[in-house]
């Protein structure tokens, strides 16, 4: 896609959302969240994920690229110095492991929530296209029974399946604008059918699969989506990154409401890149302009 194209496909997105009258949702910002050590401070804040106690994850740019918070944003602990190239996705997978995707050394990682590795995906420096490799991987999502999806990404233009023990099961994908190719897969996420929503970034869609990559539907109507997050309650969440505003959908993709707008006070974005809701509701947002995670509260 030519530059020129690119600024075209992002006015029209703009001004389709500036024409739509979205209610706001409700949540309040939490301007004190999080409360970093003396000293600390995050980089560029690619990604944010949560466990099941609540706890907050988020992946930056920085020293110890990851840091763990609780719920009222009290620093837990953090490792990662030296171990990923650059961050970029991370989620906690249904049994409690989070994954980590490295669009610095394309890999995908696996630990524990000590931050012990227990899988990589890809090879470290070492980019390709094959059933071992990938090209700047942006995102996962993990299956209950342990199936492994990876957006792979800024070098490639596909989705790849493995099986929960890391086995290449299939890929599919390619750039383009048609159904089932892709300009950016940013990000990936699954719904509780099975069902795969990818965030195809640079066509200013997402894109819907079964489980084993045939097309199913997609939405153009959602601006441009960055990150997603679908709730167990089934609404999906997106960071609308060149509107600078987080959507949430019913899974039909009528969009229920939105969140915020230009800017770089609390409750306002510049660049929403990744999201996640917390047991309890909260949504945590993070952004790369601005080197931050924002915390909303529902009210």
């Amino acid at each position: 896609m030519t530059f020129r194209l690119t600024i075209c496909l992002i006015a029209l997105s703009l001004l389709a959302l500036s024409q739509t009258d979205l209610p706001p949702l409700p949540y309040e910002p939490d301007p004190d969240w999080p409360h970093l050590p003396e000293g600390r401070y995050l980089g560029e804040a690619s990604a944010v994920t949560t466990d099941s106690d609540g706890n907050v994850y988020v992946f930056h740019r920085g020293q110890d690229p990851i840091m763990v918070f609780d719920q009222n944003g009290r620093f837990l602990r953090s490792w990662g110095e030296g171990v990923f190239g650059s961050a970029h996705g991370l989620r906690v997978g249904p049994e409690g492991n989070l994954w980590a995707a490295d669009v610095g050394s394309h890999t995908v990682v696996k630990m524990d929530r000590t931050g012990r590795v227990r899988m990589v995906l890809g090879r470290r420096g070492q980019p390709g296209e094959t059933d071992y490799q990938f090209n700047r991987p942006t995102d996962i999502a993990v299956a209950p029974n342990g199936n492994v999806y990876v957006s792979d990404g800024y070098g490639n233009s596909r989705v790849v399946k493995f099986s929960k023990d890391g086995k290449f099961l299939m890929s599919w994908g390619a750039r383009g604008v048609g159904e089932g190719e892709f300009n950016l897969p940013h990000a990936v996420a699954l719904d509780s059918e099975g069902r795969v929503y990818v965030a195809d970034r640079e066509n200013f869609r997402i894109q819907i699969f079964d489980s084993d990559g045939r097309f199913l539907k997609q939405w153009t109507h959602v601006g441009s989506p960055f990150g997603l997050e679908i709730t167990d309650n089934g609404f999906l969440f997106m960071a609308d990154g060149y509107n600078d505003r987080v959507l949430k959908m019913d899974l039909d993709g009528r969009i229920v409401g939105s969140i915020g707008k230009h800017g770089r006070v609390p409750g306002r974005f510049d660049v929403a890149h990744h999201l996640a809701v917390g047991p309890a509701g909260d949504l945590y947002v993070a952004e790369i302009v601005t080197w931050r995670v924002q915390r909303f509260v529902p009210q």
